[in-house]
């Protein structure tokens, strides 16, 4: 993962999630909760700092001691969230018994985060290029940062002998999260992307042959 530039918020949840980074300030949880539940219902552009404020039962200064910015809030709100998917992805891989599962898992896992995540889908919805347009203009430091975490598992499977040895986990890893990431930011006409079942069929038929891809021929692989 390149360390150059200011990291995105993905790679500061990412790094909270793998350093199990814990949050003490009992009151800054709750404007962050309350933040979580206005930014979902009412969307970011039409909330204000005392919206939150007035939601957590807590007063104006209180929220701009603990966050400068409407900005930073917003930040902290979304970043938070990533974390949570992190942990849950982290949770839900453990309950497979094969590499294969675990891609299935991981996959349906993914998707499901998202867009059953009422902060993401409400913005999706309402303010698509606040979130998702972030997503994609920063140079490419958002997909890099899933692809590290996810090319972290198949090394892990690699240490463990349940992978070949010569698996390239970083260009498989580009290739899933980009499949994943496709998913989430344009709608299938042809799958049904709540149906859980269909999308593990998908990682099934597609994902996990990546597990064990054919030789490259004629010396033109990577």
């Amino acid at each position: 993962m390149s360390n150059s530039g200011p990291k995105s918020l993905l790679e500061r949840a990412y790094t909270d999630a793998v350093e199990q980074v814990d949050e003490m300030d009992e009151t800054r949880t709750r404007v962050l909760d309350a933040a979580y539940e206005q930014f979902s219902r009412m969307g970011i552009q039409r909330s204000t700092m005392e919206d939150v404020a007035r939601r957590a039962g807590v007063s104006r200064i209180t929220v701009y001691r603990r966050f400068e910015t409407k900005d930073a809030l917003v930040e902290q709100v979304v970043r938070r969230e990533f974390r949570r998917y992190f942990d849950q992805f982290l949770a839900d891989i453990q309950q497979a018994e094969t590499p294969a599962d675990r891609v299935v898992l991981g996959f349906v896992s993914a998707l499901r985060a998202i867009r059953r995540n009422p902060l993401f889908s409400g913005l999706s919805a309402a303010e698509p290029d606040l979130l998702m347009g972030s997503m994609i203009s920063d140079e490419g430091r958002t997909l890099a940062t899933v692809r590290e975490f996810v090319a972290g598992q198949l090394r892990r499977e690699q240490r463990a002998g349940n992978v070949p040895g010569d698996l390239d986990t970083d260009f498989v890893a580009e290739m899933m999260v980009r499949v994943s990431g496709s998913f989430l930011a344009i709608p299938s006409e042809l799958i049904d992307l709540d149906d859980e079942e269909q999308l593990a069929e998908v990682a099934r038929r597609y994902l996990v042959p990546m597990l064990n891809p054919p030789p490259a021929s004629g010396g033109t692989g990577r």
